[in-house]
Order: structure tokens, then C-alpha cells, then sequence
């Protein structure tokens, strides 16, 4: 319903005990309630339920459930906050909404450093059971979905309808995330991706997840709106520090001045979260990562340490820095290698022609 707003909503419904007698109420009587008399006479008209069917068969055929705020199964987290939506429209794992969730924000122009460390944290919180929030936008976010599905669940949370992939590239990173966790959005189907949706979104990341962890941002970014609303609804606030000559640290390191906890691994998130929270992860079983018993295989596999040892987690190296410093291997020979390093998910490729090495413990 067009400017009526979740709070006032929420009022309503608090109010009147049901969307039907709301929907059935005088006009006058809802203006008195103070909605807006344009509003009162839409919500009184019924103009809207050809709409809320179509929205019906939409999730219908696209598998999506439909949680309101009085479903059993909406996050009790997410009810606690100010302001929650109403209604969420969720597809994949439901049963997630009620897991213990933690949020991996960050840049969309992200450093190697930045994308590295989101890909490690994300792949280790997953693995320990927790289920990783982001918004699924380019950079830190896409790295901590990428890297939370190399161990357990993730969740996107979209500014958009959930039949709306933005950014677009990012289409079969949101097929895996529907298969093996869950994406989440209070926006009816269709809705495109305005920028004044975002900052609603990121209300969301926070208010589903036991704390927000900040990896890299400017100045005046949206990690550090969300970190500040994470702060509004009592949630905890970690921040990854970061190279002071960048202006991608600016916002963790600025967070952690200001009282943020350092977080240098997924230990330190975890100890964070309190012995209540800990306790239940214990209890859980989270998927094991499988340890690799050796890098490659084939008669090349004993120079593979040679290449791993010359790449760095942070840094890039160009593939001529590594013919130039492996002579005794030819360029096909090194490009082999790399190849069956990075299908190994020893490395990754850059633009460029140059590798980093994944970050493993």
C-alpha cells in the first residue's frame, strides 16, 4: 500500500489485530488513526487485493514462501528491531530464518585484500554454523556468499524484488545461494533495484544477525550505515582493520576507534557473540571442510608448492613475475599448474593474468 510505511503498519495491525479489520475499517476512523486520508480511502476501496493475488501466484509459481510478521516462522531477531517488515518474501531454506546469523558487509569496489579476507571469514562462520548475511552486491558481499557456499548457508538480502538478480552477473551466484541457503526480501515481486531501497535493506541485514562485521568502506558508505543501524538495534559491531593509506579502511578502521571489536579471524567473531550463542553452535553439527591430502596430482604436482610459495593472500603476481622467477619450468608448464591449483581452490585468477592464493589455514 503505497504511503502507509512499515511502521505505521505495524500500528495498525497492533491496533486492529488482523490485516482483514483493517482492511474493513471506516475510513474515517482509519485517518484517525493517523494514516493519511488518501491512504484510508485505498486500504478502504480493497483497489490493492487483484495485486496481492497476482503477488500470490508469483511466489507461487516461483517456489517462495510468504512470512508475515505473526508467522511462527519469522525471525524472532528480526522482530525485536524498530522497524520490521511486515512481510517477507523468501526463497530456499526457510527453515534458516530461525539459525544463528551473522552479517559480512563491505565495499562494492573492493581491494584484493578486502575480497580475500570477507571469502575466508565467510567460508569459516559457514563452517562453524553459522548462516552468512549480505546483499549479494559486487565485491565484499558476492565474496562472503562465495565463501560462506564452500562450507554451509548464506543469506542474500535483496533491495529488490526476489525476481530481480542485481547486479545482474551475479544470476547463478543467487541460483547456488537458493539451493543451498536462502534469499530474503520485503519487497513485492518486480520491484526494481532504487537506490532508496538500500538503506531499507541494510536495516534488514543488521536486524537478522547477531552482530555485523564491517570488512572494508569509505567514508560514507553503506557498511557504515548498516554498522550504525547494528548499533541502534543492539547488535554487536566488528570491524576488519585495514591499510591506513586506503580509503576502502577508512570505515573499519574509524568503527574500531570507536569501540568496534578487532577481528583478525572467525575466532574472534565467535567469541563475541556471547556463551548463549556459542552453547547453541555447539550443539549444532556444521559441515566439516574437507582438507586436501595433497595440492595436484600428475608428474608436475611436486612444483605446485614452488608456485604457492611464491603467491600471496593480499597481493597479486602477474604470470610473467612467475615464469621470470620459476626458470626451470617452461610458461605452459606454469599455466598447467596454475590451472590445476586454481581447480583446486588453491588459488584464484585475477583480472590481468595475475593469481592470488586463497587464504586456508
Amino acid at each position: 500500500m503505497p504511503g502507509l510505511g512499515t511502521r505505521r503498519a505495524l500500528e495498525l495491525y497492533e491496533r486492529y489485530g488482523s490485516p482483514v479489520a483493517i482492511l474493513q475499517a471506516d475510513p474515517g476512523e482509519l485517518e484517525a488513526a493517523g494514516v493519511p486520508p488518501a491512504v484510508a480511502r485505498s486500504l478502504a476501496s480493497g483497489c490493492t487485493f487483484e495485486e496481492a493475488a497476482e503477488q500470490m501466484e508469483r511466489a507461487k509459481s516461483l517456489g517462495a514462501e510468504l512470512v508475515a510478521i505473526d508467522d511462527e516462522r519469522y525471525p524472532p531477531r528480526l522482530r525485536e528491531i524498530f522497524d520490521p517488515p511486515i512481510l517477507l518474501f523468501v526463497l530456499g531454506r526457510v527453515e534458516l530464518l530461525h539459525s544463528i546469523m551473522v552479517a559480512l558487509v563491505g565495499s562494492r569496489v573492493a581491494s584484493t585484500y578486502g575480497t580475500t579476507v570477507a571469502r575466508r571469514l565467510g567460508r569459516d562462520l559457514a563452517a562453524a554454523g553459522i548462516t552468512v548475511v549480505s546483499g549479494m552486491a559486487r565485491g565484499i558481499d558476492t565474496a562472503a556468499h562465495e565463501g560462506a557456499l564452500e562450507a554451509g548457508a548464506t543469506a542474500a538480502v535483496f533491495g529488490c524484488g526476489l525476481d530481480v538478480i542485481y547486479p545482474a552477473e551475479n544470476r547463478k551466484l543467487a541460483e547456488r545461494i537458493v539451493r543451498q541457503g536462502m534469499i530474503v526480501s520485503e519487497f513485492p515481486f518486480g520491484s526494481p533495484a532504487h537506490p532508496q531501497n538500500f538503506p531499507i535493506r541494510n536495516r534488514t541485514v543488521s536486524g537478522l544477525s547477531e552482530a555485523v562485521v564491517v570488512v572494508e568502506g569509505k567514508q560514507y558508505s553503506g557498511s557504515l550505515i548498516t554498522a550504525r543501524l547494528a548499533l541502534d538495534q543492539n547488535r554487536e559491531v566488528f570491524a576488519v582493520p585495514g591499510n591506513i593509506t586506503n580509503p576502502m579502511s577508512f570505515g573499519p578502521n574509524l568503527l574500531l576507534k570507536q569501540g568496534a571489536q578487532l577481528v583478525q579471524s572467525a575466532e574472534d567473531i565467535l567469541d563475541g557473540l556471547g556463551p548463549q550463542v556459542r552453547a547453541q553452535l555447539a550443539r549444532q553439527q556444521p559441515l566439516a571442510l574437507e582438507t586436501e591430502t595433497q595440492l595436484v596430482s600428475g608428474p608436475m604436482s611436486a612444483y605446485a608448492g614452488q608456485i604457492l610459495a611464491l603467491l600471496h593472500t593480499d597481493t597479486p603476481v602477474y604470470l610473467d613475475e612467475l615464469i621470470e622467477r620459476l626458470p626451470h619450468l617452461s610458461s605452459s608448464e606454469i599455466i598447467a599448474l596454475l590451472f590445476d591449483l586454481e581447480e583446486a581452490g588453491r588459488i584464484r585468477q585475477l583480472p590481468g593474468r595475475c593469481y592470488i592464493r586463497v587464504w586456508k589455514d
